[in-house]
């Protein structure tokens, strides 16, 4: 799933030169929320949705000169830290704090579904679906300078912005890109590799090793891209085997055999050496994402037919998403396992849960501990969460936490 974060310039954003009016839903959508029990009024309430920005750690003594380059106050988000509300007009591209790396767009119920996750210093955290990738400089921000981060994403133009974000923010050192399909992602963390090659005593003799990562690329990996764009592929599906195309310095990689660090998980393997957390950020239909909908307006509603309606594209992503929920889940070990999706319908939320739970005997839904100061209300199932612009004052999303049981 993509986070929702408006791309700065790119379109006007919807009332700022006129007083907001009901958004006038083509008739395919509003059947479209009918046939889901969705309300259409909530489409309306964009306007009233503050925007949230998250402040990189460390930044807080600069607050008043970023309020000065924002020409607004940063209101703090009482109960999620390190988030703040400005106007929903404001824009942050042009300013030297969002150059910098100092701020950074994120909504609100997109950072508590990081928190809820619970990563821990030293933790070795999987994101399926990263881009475009403020979630993934979120667990990195809390990652620190501990543990490592794994971001997977089967569109290779979108994970190379992932790159730049978190080479922008300084935040890439413990963390790798993988372009692959999520749905059959088993390359194992770091810290697997590592016992399986000790003993080994010269790295170079047994087959090619990582050296320093460099973001120039070789004269086959650039007539490779130029072929695809030529195509029109624009790299929109995986490769047949996973594709590293970022490692930091710090990420364990450097000075490894490529044939070890590569390899697909075997199962056992996974009991000790899997991911402690992983973030199931699942491809749906974003119906929930309120302020996106809203740029269907200037987009064109045909576009919204072909992004969110088209049935066959709506059917796909069903039988998609319960594989994409189970997937990595032998690769896990007992630790937090977080599904959620910003669509607001039962059949790609509770549905997929429910689904998931019956196929995965080890699986158990755990209570969100935390959401009992967030502003959200109890999915359709105990223990999940859903967030919406009435109740939460963001955009909408689901949420559920499993843990492993031990087997």
């Amino acid at each position: 799933m993509e986070d929702m974060d408006r791309a700065e310039g790119s379109v006007p954003e919807p009332g700022e030169d006129k007083q907001e009016a009901p958004l006038p839903l083509p008739p395919a959508f509003l059947e479209f929320l009918s046939e889901n029990g969705l309300d259409p009024a909530v489409y309306s309430t964009a306007a009233t949705i503050p925007r949230y920005i998250r402040l990189k750690p460390g930044m807080e003594s600069q607050i008043a000169e970023i309020e000065g380059e924002l020409k607004c106050g940063l209101e703090k988000v009482s109960w999620l830290p390190g988030f703040y509300t400005i106007p929903p007009q404001v824009q942050i591209a042009g300013t030297k704090a969002y150059q910098q790396g100092k701020i950074y767009g994120i909504d609100a119920a997109s950072g508590a579904a990081i928190l809820a996750l619970d990563v821990r210093p030293g933790d070795h955290v999987l994101d399926l679906c990263a881009a475009p990738g403020a979630k993934l400089c979120m667990l990195a921000d809390m990652l620190g300078s501990t543990g490592s981060l794994t971001g997977v994403d089967v569109a290779k133009h979108r994970l190379s912005a992932c790159r730049t974000m978190l080479q922008k923010y300084s935040l890439g050192d413990r963390t790798r890109l993988f372009v692959a399909d999520g749905t059959s992602f088993s390359i194992l963390p770091v810290n697997s590799n590592l016992r399986r090659m000790e003993g080994l005593t010269d790295l170079e003799e047994n087959g090619s090793t990582f050296s320093e990562w460099t973001s120039r690329r070789t004269w086959k990996d650039r007539q490779k891209a130029k072929k695809a764009n030529a195509t029109g592929s624009q790299h929109l599906l995986a490769p047949s085997e996973p594709e590293l195309i970022y490692y930091g310095k710090h990420s364990g990689l450097v000075g490894l055999r490529k044939s070890d660090v590569l390899c697909p998980a075997v199962n056992d393997e996974t009991c000790t050496s899997g991911y402690d957390k992983v973030l199931v950020d699942a491809e749906c239909t974003h119906d929930g994402s309120i302020k996106h909908i809203q740029k269907f307006e200037f987009w064109g509603w045909k576009t919204l037919d072909r992004r969110v309606l088209d049935a066959e594209r709506t059917d796909n992503l069903l039988q998609l998403q319960v594989p994409f929920s189970s997937s990595p889940w032998f690769i896990v070990e007992t630790g937090g396992h977080l599904y959620n999706t910003c669509s607001m319908t039962v059949a790609q939320n509770e549905n997929v849960v429910q689904q998931f739970l019956s196929t995965q005997p080890s699986a158990d839904l755990r209570k969100i501990g935390l959401a009992n100061t967030w502003p959200c209300r109890s999915g359709g199932i105990p223990k999940t969460l859903r967030f919406d612009p009435v109740t939460s004052q963001t955009s909408g999303l689901f949420v559920a936490k499993f843990s492993k049981l031990p087997t």
